[in-house]
């Protein structure tokens, strides 16, 4: 295990010298383009005013998938590309972080779409996956209740089934930073953009101030790219006041309830002609969601209102019961901005693609995307910059890996049996957390069960109804640049979305952040 250095020394590293590519805003696109970029050679830094994935790239529906409902507009080109991308995450980048999910569509009486279009639309949706999760079918209703007990029955005729991918977005998130950082890049969360650095009236550089004890710095680079997402407006008119807007943005709101069964199959449910509500089995939850409607306020203040709640839980109520919905279920709720071209005409209808701009600075500011070709959007992303007029990263950038895995890969169910056995029997881990820790962690989980050999307290569970143990805190402020006690509890461990971040838990895992002991159970 190699500790990661200490916020000054990284602090120290990123003033000197000059970059070849300063990447601001630590999403998935920032990451993605910061692993590509030092996949190739060159010299790059990434930094972010919060944490990685702090923001929308952790309020995501935790799906990778070819997306059922492009399908409805036509756009069989790009489900088809999501496909081979999802392939390619599920099989050879994070197979211990992506996994297969079975889907049923229900078809209600009086509904919007027909069991026939429905089970013709699931069967090409599969096809165009080359029938790598199974054959998109109709099912009965029967067969559709056996899947989800929770499924409403009343008027259920029917229902359509196909295969997609789900994933922890937070995990997948550090993993991403953890591999763009072996790659050779020098990357700092909680570090605020103040200002542009600028030469011969060229974006040069920036400016930061460390949000955590207000150290002020600087970064020079070659070429800055502005990946800040719901932000990016904000930094270009740093870069020019008189910038126009470029975006426009479209909050998602989500649930996470207790579920009182298992569900065998998340569920997709038509809502109109266009739209549809998710029933997603997720950490042993249920995953819930989500809206899309335009969002004129500060990034920052983005939630989940009670309208949204009462919006979530009503359409879920298509098809769910109303056992499984009571809102003293609800553990937690969170939104994200989704980042569209700017124009005309409702979000919900907007077209889900990535918006480059050049400012007059020279400085290049990239938004939008989605968590199943984040890869294939740095990659393109970086093919961009490194075609710039003057090519300013160089002429000599080396080929990228087609495949290269995040850090981890390993096959979940070997190292839970691993993990479970390794030990004495009457010392053996519990096989939920050994469960846990295999599929967040890939073969890494190797590296907390060494630090629970060498002090026992640290597998102890951090709440008693969770699976999350104090050896993921302690690894995440070692080697995973958690710095706040969010950072742990939301991004780092799954606590926060089971509800089990208690004023006692949180003030802990403060302790621990700080450097003082292991917390005793």
């Amino acid at each position: 295990m190699t500790t990661i250095a200490s916020r000054a020394e990284t602090r120290e590293e990123l003033s000197r010298g000059t970059y070849d590519l300063l990447v601001i805003g630590g999403g998935i696109l920032g990451t993605s383009v910061t692993w590509m970029a030092a996949q190739a050679g060159l010299r790059v830094a990434m930094v972010d005013g919060g944490d990685f994935a702090g923001a929308t790239s952790s309020a995501s529906s935790k799906l990778v998938h070819g997306g059922l409902r492009y399908l409805q507009t036509g756009n069989v080109k790009l489900v088809a590309e999501n496909h081979r991308e999802r392939r390619a995450l599920a099989g050879d980048i994070a197979p211990h972080l992506v996994k297969p999910l079975t889907f049923v569509v229900p078809v209600y009486r009086g509904g919007p779409h027909g069991a026939a279009k429905l089970g013709a639309g699931v069967f090409l949706y599969s096809a165009l996956s080359v029938f790598g999760d199974g054959l998109g079918r109709v099912i009965t209703a029967n067969q559709a209740l056996a899947r989800v007990p929770a499924l409403r029955p009343e008027g259920l005729r029917a229902a359509a089934v196909y295969g997609d991918h789900q994933m922890n977005d937070s995990r997948v998130a550090v993993m991403t930073v953890r591999a763009a950082v072996d790659a050779g890049a020098v990357v700092l969360n909680h570090a605020e953009v103040v200002g542009l650095r600028e030469s011969g009236g060229t974006v040069s550089g920036a400016e930061l101030c460390d949000r955590l004890d207000g150290t002020e710095f600087g970064v020079d680079a070659r070429l800055v790219l502005n990946a800040t997402g719901p932000w990016v407006d904000h930094l270009r008119r740093m870069e020019d006041p008189g910038a126009a807007p470029s975006i426009r943005l479209s909050k998602g709101a989500h649930l996470v309830m207790r579920r009182h069964e298992p569900w065998k199959a998340a569920l997709t449910t038509p809502i109109d002609k266009y739209r549809v509500s998710f029933a997603i089995p997720w950490e042993d939850h249920l995953l819930l969601g989500t809206t899309d409607e335009a969002y004129e306020g500060d990034p920052a203040g983005v939630r989940a209102t009670d309208a949204d709640v009462a919006q979530i839980l009503d359409e879920a109520g298509h098809a769910v019961r109303d056992s499984q919905l009571r809102r003293e279920d609800i553990t937690y709720s969170f939104a994200g901005l989704r980042v569209l071209p700017g124009g005309p005409g409702a979000v919900s209808s907007a077209k889900r693609e990535t918006v480059v701009s050049r400012g007059k600075g020279g400085m290049l500011s990239v938004a939008g995307g989605k968590w199943t070709t984040y890869r294939h959007i740095g990659k393109v992303v970086l093919d961009t910059l490194a075609h710039l007029p003057g090519h300013p990263l160089g002429d000599d950038l080396a080929a990228i890996l087609p495949a290269m895995p995040l850090p981890g890969l390993a096959s979940p169910d070997a190292v839970a049996m691993r993990l479970w056995t390794d030990r004495d029997p009457g010392a053996r881990m519990d096989p939920l957390v050994a469960r846990h820790l295999a599929s967040h962690y890939g073969s890494i989980a190797f590296d907390l069960s060494r630090l629970i050999r060498d002090t026992p307290a640290l597998g102890e569970r951090i709440h008693p109804d969770g699976p999350d143990i104090w050896a993921q805190a302690v690894y995440a402020r070692d080697h995973e640049w958690a710095a706040t006690v969010d950072d742990v509890v939301r991004r780092r461990t799954t606590l926060t979305v089971r509800g089990l971040d208690t004023p006692e838990i949180r003030t802990r895992v403060e302790t621990l952040l700080t450097g003082g002991p292991v917390p005793a159970s």
